[in-house]
């Protein structure tokens, strides 16, 4: 077995597929190609499988990954839509777009910390796809307080996305679901949303999605966090945290996210992710610039 197979756990029914990451003596640091989730597990619990063989729950995530997807670019286009209709009045199927309207859009900004570097590269791929300005930095769990304190002045982003590899410690003799001592890196969540915090008390001017998998939903939440997961402590996929931060982007800042069509679209369900009523960070302007590089948030123009 070699750095970069991909493998499945006898033990747990071969229900995720892992990449291995790391291989000390008997032991294999491994990480789930769909789901945040990081392990390490004996040599002989595992089993190389091809590349093209899928799990049924990663096939599953797959298909709703494609829906979710789908999902945020109708929206978008319905946003844009409405944009066009609240700047000329027009109301039905068709509206001006930002060129024939005269405006630009600006959707909200997000700065996303990700302990890992392979979802940090998807997710920048996905706030690209939507056109949403983004900037991204892969950083270990336990440095995102301190990097936080020295990025936020500098970024000033609308939207701060804290997420990365979590999980319950289980190995510990009588674990506390709702205690931080039982999680791999909640307690590290839970320090990054308190310098955000501390940096915007406003929870409508910088909204902030935090966890990963399994992570303290109530801690997390309670710490300041706008959404976070996981209510139902299970895996969540790697993109859930990056589907909250696209909707609240570009829902207007006269209207809240809607939580329950958010919550539910995402891949992982409401039991993934959870949240609190948020004002969106989606704004329009006028007339429309000819130098769009002029706005230091540079907006998103269909």
């Amino acid at each position: 077995m070699n750095l970069g197979d991909l493998v499945i756990r006898k033990s747990y029914g071969g229900d995720v597929t892992f990449r291995v990451e790391n291989i000390v003596q008997n032991k294999a640091v491994i990480k789930g190609t769909e789901f945040r989730l990081l392990a390490d597990s004996p040599l002989d619990d595992l089993v190389q499988v091809p590349p093209t063989r899928i799990t049924e729950r990663g096939q599953q995530a797959q298909i709703k990954a494609i829906e979710s997807l789908s999902w945020l670019r109708k929206d978008r286009q319905e946003q844009s839509q409405r944009s066009g209709e609240s700047v000329s009045g027009a109301t039905g199927t068709w509206a001006p777009t930002p060129k024939e309207a005269g405006f630009f859009e600006v959707p909200g900004k997000v700065l996303h910390l990700d302990g890992d570097a392979l979802y940090l590269k998807k997710s920048l791929s996905l706030y690209e796809q939507l056109r949403i300005p983004a900037e991204g930095h892969h950083i270990h769990e336990s440095k995102m307080a301190e990097t936080l304190y020295r990025l936020l002045p500098r970024v000033r982003p609308d939207i701060v996305v804290i997420t990365g590899h979590d999980g319950v410690l289980k190995q510990q003799q009588g674990y506390d679901l709702y205690s931080l001592s039982s999680y791999k890196n909640s307690q590290n969540f839970v320090a990054a949303i308190q310098v955000a915090r501390e940096y915007e008390r406003n929870f409508d001017a910088l909204t902030i999605v935090a966890g990963a998998c399994q992570s303290h939903f109530e801690a997390l939440l309670g710490t300041g966090a706008n959404f976070a997961s996981s209510p139902g402590r299970i895996l969540i996929h790697a993109l859930d945290p990056v589907y909250i931060a696209a909707k609240a982007s570009f829902t207007s800042i006269r209207d809240t996210v809607n939580l329950s069509d958010v919550l539910n679209h995402t891949i992982s369900g409401n039991q993934g992710m959870g949240g609190i009523e948020t004002r969106g960070s989606f704004r329009i302007g006028m007339p429309r610039l000819q130098n769009l590089a002029t706005l230091k948030v540079a907006p998103s123009v269909l």
